[in-house]
Formats: structure tokens, sequence, C-alpha cells
């Protein structure tokens, strides 16, 4: 995880004495780095000028060189379209370091790399905190290498800030980069690298990529949507850590944050500059052509006829965006009553700033629960083909894990916005927290179901026990995947064609794989027995807000099969259909413990059923937004080197 350092100007042959003798401060814990809180525009108008100067909070990392280059991220600043290359910024300088970074300025290209990386790190940060473990970005394949060693670790994501010259920002999935634009707006030119909703957003797609790579493939309509929907949301709850930004719209809005708020709302000079009437998008309503402001009504039928991924991750947008707002009003209620003398309603006027302080502090605290929720709940998703319905269920699950006594009403709020939309799990009849939480793995199935996968953990523990402890991300990074390849071995082994039938049977329920050679399409490794994968391996720490450690590992084991899109044609191409499950083990007592099994079946007729059809309704001959742009994939299945996010963003 990011981690501090001696910074070099500072001397370090002694803690407490210079060399000479002379005292010297430790150094300093976190980074200080002045960026807009939203983006330059707001910096025009007399109400907001004061409050769009933030300063971005980060650690203070290991070895930062110019660029800057640090643990995750290297910012180059190369401008094709202007044919130059701006000098790095190095915020170890004195005269920089001192001032809290150098101050924003739309003009100079060294601010452009310091306010990229600082929101960047923010996001990743955030990130860390909420999964309890470091982060990695998804990696590259060499097909040189042996078998389980193909993986190649990727210590950057590059940023670039003036990539191109364009209404466009996009994380590239093959160049492993975030890509941003500019271009010329009505009152000058608007570089998006200045946002940071942008940069927030583009950098959740990188980490969502690094954690879930199968969300590329677009098997149903809810994947790309959610993709975009996620990284609108933690766009937005970064909105709350601004303490300047939050006292000024609560006091503007008089603690009503439905009412038209910049806290509701991402990337407001890009939006207006490429032809909107207010920010790009927005979680509570939108301006129309005539300046009217319309709030965002639940609307059940929604999903129904909306497909476009930024429209649809709208609506998962607004399910949990409404949530936040019904919880947070309910946990500021109180504090209105002793304001107004047990009324509960507001005089008048402006509301005192005691009010304003108290209610800010509230506002953060749930603001930064949800955005822990929101995060914490991508490992309890299925590992591909996911939906609203599934994200819903693995929200509920991760904060009962944590807080099993929802005293403030997270889960109760989010299951009404949800109902409210339209957003409902497939195959549940009745929509509360009991139905709506993953089955715990020791009600749900018999011991013999468990067995063998509890023994896979129990040989592993002593393995990953010591990742808990490394600092260095690619050694992490290699221990973690030569720990996956020791679990796929042990599993091969011990599920052998002359294993034990009953083990044979309990682990392909429990896993949703598929161990019969026969099954259509089905691959099969060099010994001619059916393939899998330990796909990820991913031991986490987590802490809930009452000091209780979590000790868990997430592990996803997937398998696939080629089918053709159509069987009553075969013109139309093949894909791959993929199975598997995300397996959730408690690493405390005796031995590992099996506590969530989140099943995606090898051999369900009725899901691929259904993305057969999801495919004849897009019209595509593949998986994905290749498919729609560059025709059919290639012999291997689908190529995830592609510009989806570059295509996607550019349609807004």
């Amino acid at each position: 995880m990011l981690r501090s350092f001696n910074p070099p100007f500072m001397e370090k042959s002694n803690p407490r004495k210079g060399s000479q003798g002379v005292p010297v401060a430790y150094p300093p814990p976190f980074r200080r780095l002045r960026g807009y809180a939203f983006d330059p525009s707001l910096s025009l108008h007399l109400e907001t000028a004061s409050i769009n100067h933030a300063v971005f909070e980060i650690p203070w990392e290991v070895g930062l060189e110019p660029g800057p280059t640090g643990e995750y991220v290297r910012v180059l600043d190369v401008d094709a379209a202007s044919q130059c290359w701006y000098e790095p910024v190095d915020l170890n300088e004195l005269e920089i370091a001192a001032q809290n970074g150098l101050p924003p300025s739309e003009g100079n290209p060294q601010f452009h790399q310091q306010m990229v990386y600082a929101a960047a790190v923010n996001t990743i940060c955030n990130f860390e905190q909420a999964l309890g473990r470091p982060v990695f970005w998804a990696p590259l394949y060499d097909d040189t290498r042996p078998p389980g060693k193909k993986e190649v670790f990727i210590q950057h994501l590059r940023l670039y800030p003036h990539a191109i010259r364009a209404a466009n920002a996009y994380y590239s999935p093959a160049k492993r980069a975030i890509l941003f634009g500019y271009f010329p707006g009505p009152s000058g030119m608007v570089f998006s690298c200045l946002s940071s909703d942008i940069i927030a957003h583009e950098t959740t797609h990188a980490l969502l990529d690094g954690l879930h790579r199968r969300y590329l493939e677009d098997t149903n309509e809810d994947v790309l949507a959610f993709h975009e929907g996620f990284a609108d949301l933690v766009a937005l709850f970064q909105h709350f850590t601004f303490p300047e930004v939050l006292r000024h719209q609560i006091r503007k809005t008089r603690g009503d944050l439905a009412l038209p708020s910049l806290l509701g709302e991402l990337a407001r000079e890009f939006g207006e500059a490429t032809g909107g009437y207010g920010a790009l998008r927005s979680a509570i309503g939108t301006w129309d052509e005539k300046g009217a402001w319309r709030p965002i009504e639940p609307d059940p039928e929604r999903l129904r006829t909306v497909q476009e991924p930024h429209d649809r991750g709208a609506v998962l947008v607004a399910a949990v965006f409404g949530a936040f707002l019904a919880v947070n009003k309910a946990r500021c209620e109180d504090l209105l009553r002793l304001a107004t003398g047990g009324t509960g309603v507001l005089p008048a006027g402006a509301i005192g700033g005691d009010l304003v302080d108290r209610l800010a502090v509230e506002t953060n605290k749930t603001a930064g629960t949800f955005l822990t929720v929101c995060i914490r709940a991508l490992d309890y998703t299925p590992w591909t083909d996911l939906t609203f319905g599934d994200y819903l269920r693995a929200l509920i699950t991760a904060d009962h894990d944590m807080v099993p006594d929802d005293r403030i009403g997270l889960r109760v709020a989010l299951i009404e916005s949800f109902r409210r939309w339209g957003i409902v799990p497939a195959g549940l009849k009745v929509l509360s927290e009991e139905q709506l939480r993953w089955p715990y793995a020791a009600q749900d199935l018999d011991p013999r179901e468990r067995k063998v996968l509890t023994k896979a953990a129990s040989a592993l523990r002593s393995r990953i026990t010591e990742t808990l402890f490394l600092q260095d991300r690619e050694a992490l990074f290699e221990k973690l995947r030569e720990a996956r390849r020791f679990t796929h071995e042990y599993l091969r082994s011990a599920l052998a064609a002359d294993a034990d039938p009953v083990t044979r049977s309990a682990f392909e329920r429990t896993t949703g794989l598929s161990l019969d050679p026969g099954l259509p399409g089905i691959f099969l490794n060099e010994r001619q027995e059916v393939a899998f994968e330990v796909h990820a391996l991913y031991p986490a720490l987590r802490v809930s807000p009452s000091g209780t450690t979590l000790k868990q590992l997430v592990v996803t084991v997937a398998q696939r099969r080629r089918l053709p899109v159509d069987p009553e044609d075969p013109d139309r191409g093949t894909f791959d259909f993929r199975g598997g499950a995300t397996l959730i083990f408690d690493l405390e007592g005796k031995e590992p413990r099996l506590r969530y099994t989140i099943p995606r079946p090898i051999d369900s007729g009725e899901r691929l059923a259904a993305i057969r059809a999801y495919f004849r309704r897009r019209g595509l001959e593949g998986v994905g937004l290749r498919a729609t742009y560059f025709g059919a994939p290639p012999p291997g299945g689908m190529d995830l080197e592609d510009e989806c996010f570059g295509l996607l963003h550019g349609e807004r």
C-alpha cells in the first residue's frame, strides 16, 4: 500500500538530529497538493471561486520521482497533437512541497501533471482502504511464458494529461493508461485533466479492470453500464471529502441535498462545453434548455427502455445516491430538531454556522460509509456476467459482514431505493435483507460439498500469511500468482478422474464448474482433462467501524466453453461462455471456513440462452463493443486489447 518516506530535502542520518547536529523534522505522513475540487470553470464564478481550490491530502510516497512517478501511477506529459513534451514536475522540490504544491493554473502544464497525480492517488487510497489490501492494475499476458506464469506485473498506470485533442478522456485497457483530451470550449480551452470528477471516473475504470477483467465482456445490458455507473458513484462520493465544498453546499441548500447542488453533479465544465445545459451527468436531476430544474424521479420502467451504458448506468447511480440521501436525512433529523426547538422545520433565511458544521460532519460520515460499502461490495460480486441485481446483493452482504447491526438503516435504504428503480435480482420472490444476502455456505452446502475447498484453503493459508506483511507490490503479485498456481494444482489433483465421485460432484455444485469432458465446447488441457483456472486470489484485512478486523480470502475459479453465437447459423461465429464462482473464506479459527460461494454455473442453459438472446437484440457477431466496431473476435475469443472506453466516452 501507499506509505511514507523521508523526502530528499530532509536529513535522514538521524531521526532526531541532522549530520551537523541540528534538529530536523520527522517526515510528514501526508503530501498536501492543491487542485480543483471540481474543474476550472467554477473558479470563474464569484459564488464558487472560494471553494473550488481544494487540497488533496495523500500519502507521502516512497521514492516519488519527477513526472510525478510513484508506486502506482506514472504521469507522462507528451502532447502528440502539438508535437511537444512538457518538463515533468518534481513535487519534492522544496519550493513546491513547502506551499502544498503548485497553485491551480489552467496554463501551467506542470500543474496539470500535479492535478492528475493527486486526484488519481486519492481514488486509489479510497479503494485500498475499503478493500483492505493493495490494488493491482490489469496484467499483460505473455504467451511465451510457461503455464501459470503468463501474467506480467504492471507497476504503473500511465496518465497522459494532454494525450488527444478531442472532447474525450478514457481508460485504455490495451495501454494500461488513461488518455485525457483537451479541446476549445465556449470560453477557452477545456482540459479534461483538470476535472477531479473525470480523473476519479477514469481511474476507477482502471481499478475495476484490475479487479474484474471480465467486466469488459458485454454479455448483458448491465455489464458495461455497471462500469460507467460505478465509476460515477466513486467520483460523486469523493465530492464529500472536501470540507469547504461540503459546508458551502449545505449552507446553499439549507441541508437538503436533494436540491440542485454541486455535490450531485459530475464534470460541469465538460458538459457545458460539449453542448449540454449543465453538468455532464447528475445523480439528482437535470436542467432543461429553459433553465428549469427537473429532479429525477424513480421510474421502475426505466431499465426496460434504456440500453446505452451511460444512460443505463445513471439508473444505478440514482438508486445508490437515492439511498444515500435517505440515510443522510435520517441521520441529520435530530440535529434539525435540536436547532428548531423540536419542530424540525428550519425558519426562513440562512442557517447558522454551528448547524452547518454539524450537518457537514454527519454528511461526510454517511458519504464515506457509502463509498466504502460500494467499493467493498466488488469482492462479493460474480466474476463475470454481472447484473445490477447481483450488485445489490453484494452491497447488502458486504455491509452485513462488517456491520451486522444496521443502526443507520443503510441496507433498508438500499433495498427500498433499488426496488423503486425496478432493480430486482433474478430468482428472488421477496426483497428482504435475509433473502438478498448471499446464503452462508455452512447453511446452503453440506460438509462434503465444502470439504475439498476448505482443505485447499487450509493448505494455502500458510502460503498467503506472509503476503499480509509484504509492502513490495511486485513481490506480492508474484506470491499471489504462485498461490493461485498452487491452489490450481491442489484442486486438479484432488479432482482427478479417479477421485471420489462424491467429491467431484460436490465440487461441481459448489463452484459452478463442470468436470465433464463431454460438455459441448468445454476446454481441455494437454492431459485431455477439463481445464479450469484459479482466476484471482486476494487475502484481505477488513476493519469495521467498531474496530473489528475481518480476515478473509477471496478466490475466483473460472472455466470457459467455446460455443456458437447462433447454433442454427455457424457463420455468425463463436464466443466464450464463461462460468465459475467467487469464493469467500474466513481465515480466523483453527482452519479456514467457506463463508460464501457466488456461482455462475458453466452448464447453465438458462444463462446461455439469455446471453445469446442479448446478442440477437444487439445484432452482434461476437462479444462486446469490439465486435460492434471492429467485426468478429479473433479465433482465440474476445480480444480485451481494445479501446472500448474510448469508443463509449467518445459518444457522449
